[in-house]
């Protein structure tokens, strides 16, 4: 790692905020914007409008009165979804002169709705929900519609890294941003739910791959200082910022294809960024473009008025300038002893956070009051818990902030089950601080995680993280899906995941304060360290054992 620190030391000259780093941060993060609102614009696309079994005006022969009454009532009055009264039945009545009042209705036999559904117009003139009538035998597609756009980011996540590795930051940045804006504006068109799904599957990839090679691009650029704002809040922020403006678009355009024409078009615009953003010096660097790298960081510093030195970097500081390692791959994550069993810890945090996110976020259509408010809500509290998260990331132990962070989150989740049926505000405010404090967890758990794997395996294990957070986005619908079957149980699975992720959470090694582990031997054990060691059997495990032994 001599190369990354000569790296650093050679670009001091910089500074740490000067123009260029300012610029370069904003229209890095500008790009992550479409994100906020392109993730979650299912929520308003996919929603299910009140509906109830489509009596064809000009069908059978029905009095007005036999019509209004063709529709079942649940026990709270409200018009059953799925099924009418025989019309043939009816058609008899009608015909006899016989009144609905005059007959025992539960008695009349019962059909599907044959002819379609109508839907109330009133909050939307149009979702895919009522397009394709994605409801009663078909609800089904609903929550694998959203489940089929997290598989992209699955497929994303693992590609991407590879990608932005091969053939640099700035052109997988630029080429997912067209892809996903592309995908959304064809999608505009599209004339059946399986196009639709395809279309949405692509978006996912470049969603997730546009938003990693960002994040590695402002997170390469920066100074050790502004990286660690930028990768715990700065990025974020931008992400909510989209996420805010999601609700305001669906408040304008409430057919779902102008929806997402309306926040497709932005996206061509940022596309011009091209020309602003530059290349990851440091991707330069290991490629040994040497060059190229420095033409950047001279540009950089005559925007910054500052004289750069003639020669920044020295011939050797190419990519066979850096530290040359043993090649490792995502199996050594469960081979090594000292590894493994944090391996798995943080694979079932990052899948459960991912869960209570995502349904939490893909519920608020269905909260109390009207979806575009909650929408915003569940958005806004967003912005107040990245700020939370650097300040707490800065001042506090990594493993307790985790910890106490999801156990809160866990806590106001199951807690939202006492809450009087009539208290409506008091549990969506319950539901938000919920969502509140599992930000802050999802915020702090991308900078843990880099803390605590070593520099040979980070990338690997940080995709491989990834990964599992794609699985928990996947599963995430159909938790919400639950409440078909009880309103409470989406609430108790979440809170009793959170909180098992948050005791696992305590086992976890800390990371304040400890340099950054090179290799396997230079982790820090976490709390599980005699049983953790008790079965080594490689002369790497054997190293590592004795490494902690000293420490």
């Amino acid at each position: 790692m001599d190369s990354v620190n000569d790296y650093e030391a050679d670009t001091a000259f910089l500074g740490d905020w000067g123009p260029f780093q300012r610029r370069l941060s904003l229209l890095v993060c500008i790009t992550l914007i479409p994100n906020g609102y392109g993730s979650l614009v299912v929520v308003f696309l996919a929603d299910t409008p009140a509906h109830r079994c489509l009596v064809p005006a000009h069908g059978p022969n029905l009095t007005d009165e036999w019509r209004n009454a063709s529709i079942p009532l649940e026990e709270d009055g409200r018009p059953t979804e799925c099924s009418r009264y025989r019309l043939d039945t009816l058609r008899v009545y009608s015909e006899a002169g016989v009144l609905p009042s005059d007959v025992n209705l539960t008695a009349v036999p019962r059909e599907g709705c044959l002819d379609g559904w109508e839907y109330d117009r009133s909050v939307y003139a149009s979702t895919i929900v009522s397009e394709w009538d994605l409801v009663c035998a078909q609800q089904w597609k609903k929550p694998l519609t959203t489940s089929v756009y997290y598989c992209g980011y699955l497929v994303g996540s693992f590609l991407s890294g590879q990608l932005s590795d091969r053939f640099g930051r700035k052109i997988v940045l630029f080429v997912t941003l067209g892809g996903q804006t592309l995908f959304a504006f064809i999608q505009v068109f599209s004339h059946s739910w399986m196009a639709f799904c395809v279309l949405y599957f692509l978006g996912g990839m470049s969603h997730i791959s546009n938003y990693l090679s960002a994040y590695v691009l402002g997170a390469e650029i920066a100074t050790p200082r502004v990286r660690e704002f930028f990768t715990t809040a700065g990025s974020c922020l931008f992400f909510a910022l989209g996420y805010m403006l999601l609700p305001l678009h669906a408040y304008f355009l409430r057919d779902w294809r102008m929806l997402l024409l309306g926040i497709t078009t932005p996206g061509f615009l940022l596309l011009t960024l091209w020309w602003f953003i530059p290349e990851s010096p440091r991707w330069l660097l290991s490629q040994g473009r040497i060059a190229e790298a420095e033409a950047i960081l001279k540009d950089a510093a005559k925007m910054n008025k500052i004289e750069a030195p003639e020669k920044i970097f020295t011939p050797l500081q190419n990519k066979c300038g850096f530290e040359k390692m043993k090649a490792y791959n995502i199996c050594d994550m469960l081979r090594y002893s000292n590894i493994r069993w944090m391996s798995v810890a943080l694979w079932f945090v990052w899948n459960t956070i991912a869960i209570g996110y995502l349904a939490l976020s893909l519920n608020t259509s269905n909260l109390h009051g009207g979806a575009y408010f909650n929408c915003f809500l569940s958005g806004a509290v967003e912005i107040p818990a990245y700020f939370i998260t650097w300040l707490m990331f800065r001042r506090c132990p990594r493993r307790l902030t985790m910890a106490g962070s999801l156990f809160a989150s866990g806590f106001f989740l199951l807690v939202i089950q006492l809450v009087p049926a009539g208290l409506h505000w008091l549990a969506v405010t319950l539901e938000m601080i919920g969502k509140f404090t599992l930000t802050v967890a999802f915020s702090h758990i991308y900078a843990y995680s880099a803390e605590l794997y070593p520099t040979v395996l980070r990338n690997t294990a940080m995709g491989a993280c990834s990964m599992a957070c794609r699985i928990g986005s996947v599963s995430a619908p159909y938790i919400i899906y639950l409440r078909t079957y009880s309103l409470s149980l989406p609430y108790i699975l979440m809170g009793v995941l959170i909180t098992m992720a948050a005791l696992l959470s305590l086992l976890l090694p800390e990371s304040y304060g400890m340099p950054l582990p090179e290799s396997i031997a230079q982790m820090q054990p976490g709390c599980c360290r005699k049983v953790v060691y008790k079965r080594t059997h490689t002369k790497e495990d054997e190293t590592a054992r004795k490494s902690m032994d000293v420490q």
